[in-house]
Order: structure tokens, then C-alpha cells, then sequence
């Protein structure tokens, strides 16, 4: 099973994103999930993780202008990070994490934590 990250781009201070994160091959339940950035010469953060239920958290940093959702299944769940008011600090690579339970068998299963491919946003003033 892999995770799958899509939506970065290119847009100006004040713009918007949806970054997307599904998880591809067997089935993955996912308990939580998270995106994280790294912007060039700074260490990996955590911006926004959601749980099962829903409950979300975010970096203070970007609290007010983005959401963190799922959708879906729970064998099959899409988590999306909504980016508005972006601005050019915001430029990173954006990660996608996610921990749960990968199903091999009908009674087999082991817990598992993966990572997406980065995703570049970049955002010019």
C-alpha cells in the first residue's frame, strides 16, 4: 500500500490549494493522518493532523486558513488539506503521513505508518 499526494502548484499571496492524500494498494484503515511541510534549510513540521473521529489539530502558524478533512470509507479514506490566505512563507513541500492498519487477509492484519511523496507549493508575493 501506498500513499498518494496531488494538488501542490503555484499561486500568489492570498491564493488557495487542495492537497489530496489516498492511499493506494491494499486496504489501509486510517487512524490518523497528518501533513507536514519542509520549507529549504528548515526541519520537517507538522501543520494539520486529524484522527478517526475527525478531531483536527493544526500549527498555530496556520490556524484560521487552512482545514484538514477526511473522506470516504473507513477501508478507504481521501485526507485533504484546504489551503486559503496563503502566503509566501507557506512554500514547502507538503508531506502527507498516515498511520493505521493495513489488511493482508481476512484475518490478518498489522499496523503500519506511511508517507506520501512531497508536493511543492510555492507561493510569490
Amino acid at each position: 500500500v501506498q500513499l498518494q499526494a496531488s494538488g501542490g502548484g503555484s499561486v500568489q499571496t492570498g491564493g488557495f490549494l487542495t492537497l489530496s492524500c489516498a492511499a493506494a494498494g491494499n486496504i489501509f484503515r486510517i487512524d490518523r493522518a497528518g501533513w507536514y511541510r519542509q520549507a529549504p534549510g528548515k526541519e520537517r513540521e507538522l501543520v494539520a493532523s486529524i484522527t478517526r473521529s475527525g478531531s483536527a489539530n493544526y500549527a498555530n502558524s496556520v490556524k484560521g486558513r487552512f482545514t484538514i478533512s477526511r473522506d470516504g470509507t473507513y477501508a478507504k479514506t481521501t485526507v485533504y488539506l484546504q489551503m486559503n490566505s496563503l502566503e509566501p512563507e507557506d512554500t514547502a513541500v507538503y508531506y502527507c503521513n498516515a498511520e493505521g492498519t493495513e489488511v493482508l487477509g481476512p484475518t490478518w492484519d498489522r499496523p503500519l505508518e506511511l508517507w506520501g511523496q512531497g508536493t511543492q507549493v510555492t507561493v510569490s508575493s
